[in-house]
């Protein structure tokens, strides 16, 4: 008996996680290859045309330092943009410190218009100095400019009175009033009475070119929502400070916008029937037409399932919808709205889904008619750079036309209004990024892969020519340190039809013969796409953790963006979806392929949207993800910002906001979860973490939680960094962490 107690003992020890394990110096590897960074040579990180010149400068850091040059694309020719070391002397003449040539790090640098001098920060002073005379100066120190909190709504009192395009009057808002003053006389004339502090008239107005008329909106102010946060150890004093930001959440009541129109030469107010958009989510855009015969305004219905583009009578006031679209989903407003006005010709250039693909189409602003396509086809437009009136020519980004690459990657088209002789200015089956000069003549093009080193081109815009080749990236030091690209992985979604991409990550001490957990770092918010596509040597949040001994994979599941409009509908009132049974296929497709990825080991990570997402994993996928670290996750959409969660999530509010709460969900945790937040954070509520946190308590689960002082919106800092390896460390290897409170 004596003998069978023991074997019992040694077999349940034998379970127990072996201690320690993970070692400082392991910890201390895995932070080594943020040096990753700095090993790539030969590849701009910084640079501008100068002014409208056909003159481009940029930074590079080479083996020999870091040098600064210039690009004359007229002529296809480099040289330096200034000589360093003459400069270099001159800022050692002046300052505290000394600096080399070679390592000169000029940060916000910028030519001015006529590239005669450049303006620089450096040593914590901004300076000035003259191309032509060679003169250097401080002209102050650095300051850190306010930043303007994205929440605020006060600005319909912030604009200045408005002069008139033939300078005769000035128009501007007096308890809550139009007036018009004439600038010779001084004589003052009231336009509107009806203004008050419950519903007032805005100080954004616009005056119609012929000086006649002013249209503006008359607002009814919504009650305003707050949250507020404590920060418990600020750095001016001993005492916490409560803080308060105003914070519209899904489902809080809105300001209503009436267009309104005035003639100002007869003194009086021209009805306008407001009443068909009252339920709007914005009234925007006010603009009069050259011939100021009507302006038009743009109406977001709330829902955003109505999008329309209205046009008001100057003389009548009478309504006209241009444009009228709609969706049984959503309007992608926030990221795929485009709208230019043709004002020569009464023409729209206009971005729809309408096909089920981003595309381009060019509308007759008499009828509100479709006069043509300008683009089609199973690929979207992601982006115009420029409308050319004149030549009645486009430049536009787009991604998905070209076969047997990444429909993901990005190229720069140009193609006429009437839809005819599109051209794809940038062929190299890269992901491109390009800029382009001010009279679209030339475009500086850099393009890579996760897996191909960044190349830069001068290119002529015509007919994307390569003019010159300008650098092409060194990555041999990169190599020397056993860097691992990261593989490219595709496999079919739910549908069986549709592809995923997706990347895996590696440690650069990968053995194939082994086996490790996989780690996905999610982010499913449908706005965008987020997978990487063009070269990094380092990912903050993937490289360490990969080091630890983890593949980490990141794909793009159904329900984001950038792919056809049914690709994205999936998470239409339904973001818990996040795209989790096309990720779970291409997960287990990828293990199918590469043996060494243990599918009974993978966790989930994220931060913000990716937080709700992470945490969504182990409630309604338990099956499959065992454990999860959510950073200042959005757990219910009710709690967070009315703008990105009205979208997708929809209105009025309805029962899927609770169906898709992980706070409603708490109740399913199966799995291991870490959550982190910052106390601070002002982009998603941090009580949305703390009622989480709540109901997990109520529903006895057990889980781990870091609060950040003094911490925003964030996916940890180094401290979360660390918390969140030693998780997902204990969670599949069993090891504890270091004692880091003893050298």
């Amino acid at each position: 008996m004596k003998y069978l107690l023991l074997a019992i003992l040694l077999g349940f020890l034998s379970l127990v996680p072996a201690k320690a394990q993970v070692t400082k110096a392991d910890y201390a590897r895995a932070d080594s290859v943020r040096e990753f960074a700095h090993m790539v040579y030969n590849s701009p990180t910084d640079g501008g045309w100068i002014g409208k010149s056909n003159v481009y400068w940029y930074r590079v850091r080479t083996k020999n330092g870091i040098e600064y040059k210039r690009v004359d694309a007229e002529h296809a020719e480099v040289s330096p943009a200034f000589d360093r070391a003459q400069l270099c002397e001159k800022i050692n003449e002046l300052s505290d410190k000394s600096h080399h040539p070679d390592s000169l790090d000029l940060r916000r640098l910028k030519f001015d218009d006529a590239g005669k001098s450049v303006s620089f920060h450096l040593d914590g002073y901004t300076w000035e100095y003259n191309l032509d005379d060679y003169m250097l100066k401080k002209t102050g120190k650095v300051e850190t400019p306010e930043s303007r909190y994205w929440g605020n709504t006060d600005g319909e009192f912030k604009a200045d009175p408005i002069i008139s395009p033939d300078s005769s009057k000035v128009a501007y808002i007096k308890e809550y009033n139009l007036y018009v003053k004439d600038r010779n006389t001084g004589t003052e004339e009231q336009l509107s009475f009806d203004g008050s502090a419950g519903e007032f008239y805005s100080e954004h107005l616009v005056w119609s070119p012929d000086s006649k008329k002013i249209a503006v909106n008359k607002v009814r102010p919504n009650k305003k929502h707050y949250i507020y946060f404590v920060e418990s150890s600020p750095k001016n004093q001993l005492q916490p400070i409560l803080h308060k930001r105003e914070y519209l959440k899904a489902g809080d009541a809105l300001p209503i916008r009436k267009p309104c129109l005035f003639n100002v030469e007869k003194g009086r107010k021209i009805p306008v029937n407001s009443q068909p958009f009252e339920n709007q989510f914005s009234i925007s855009n006010l603009k009069w037409w050259p011939d100021s015969k009507a302006f038009t305004f743009e109406f977001n219905q709330r829902g955003h399932q109505v999008y329309q583009v209205v046009e008001v009578n100057a003389e009548t006031g009478g309504i006209k919808v241009l444009i009228n679209e709609q969706s049984k989903t959503f309007i992608d407003y926030s990221g795929k709205h485009y709208l230019y006005d043709l004002d020569g010709t009464k023409e729209i250039v206009w971005a729809s889904e309408r096909d089920g693909w981003n595309h381009l189409y060019l509308i007759d602003a008499n009828t509100g008619k479709v006069k043509n396509k300008i683009t089609s086809g199973d690929w979207v437009v992601r982006g115009v750079v420029s409308v050319d009136e004149k030549n009645r020519k486009i430049i536009f980004e787009g991604s998905g036309k070209n076969e047997g690459e990444d429909p993901y990657f990005i190229h720069y088209y140009s193609v006429n209004l009437d839809g005819k002789k599109l051209k794809d200015l940038t062929p190299e089956k890269l992901n491109h990024h390009a800029s382009f000069s001010s009279d679209n003549k030339f475009l500086i093009d850099t393009y890579s892969t996760v897996d191909t080193p960044p190349e830069t081109v001068l290119r002529r815009a015509s007919d994307g020519k390569i003019l010159k080749v300008l650098e092409k990236a060194d990555i041999s030091e990169l190599l020397a340190h056993d860097w691992k690209a990261p593989e490219v992985f595709v496999a079919k979604a739910r549908d069986g039809k549709t592809d995923i991409w997706g990347n895996i990550y590696y440690p650069t001490n990968f053995d194939s013969t082994k086996t490790y957990p996989v780690i996905e770092y999610i982010y499913a918010g449908p706005q965008g796409s987020f997978a990487q596509k063009s070269f990094r040597p380092y990912m903050y949040a993937f490289s360490g953790l990969a080091e630890l001994g983890f593949i980490v994979v990141q794909m793009d599941g159904m329900g984001t963006s950038n792919r056809s409009k049914a690709f994205q509908d999936v998470c239409f009132k339904n973001l818990k979806d996040a795209g989790f049974p096309d990720r779970i296929r291409w997960i287990k497709a990828a293990a199918e392929k590469h043996h060494f990825m243990d599918t009974t080991r993978v966790g989930i990570f994220g931060g913000s949207a990716g937080g709700q997402n992470a945490m969504a994993g182990v409630l309604f996928h338990p099956e499959f993800y065992k454990a999860a670290s959510s950073s200042c996750g959005c757990h219910d959409n009710r709690m967070d910002k009315m703008w990105w969660n009205e979208q997708w999530m929809g209105y009025p509010i309805g029962k899927e906001y609770g169906q898709c709460s992980n706070v409603a969900n708490a109740y399913r945790l199966k799995g291991k979860l870490l959550l982190i937040v910052g106390e601070m954070d002002d982009n998603v509520d941090p009580a949305t973490t703390m009622q989480v946190a709540d109901a997990l308590i109520k529903a006895n689960k057990e889980f781990e939680l870091v609060v950040l002082p003094g911490s925003n919106h964030t996916l940890g800092g180094d401290f979360g960094e660390r918390k969140r390896r030693e998780f997902f460390v204990k969670a599949f290897y069993g090891e504890l962490p270091p004692d880091w409170n003893h050298d």
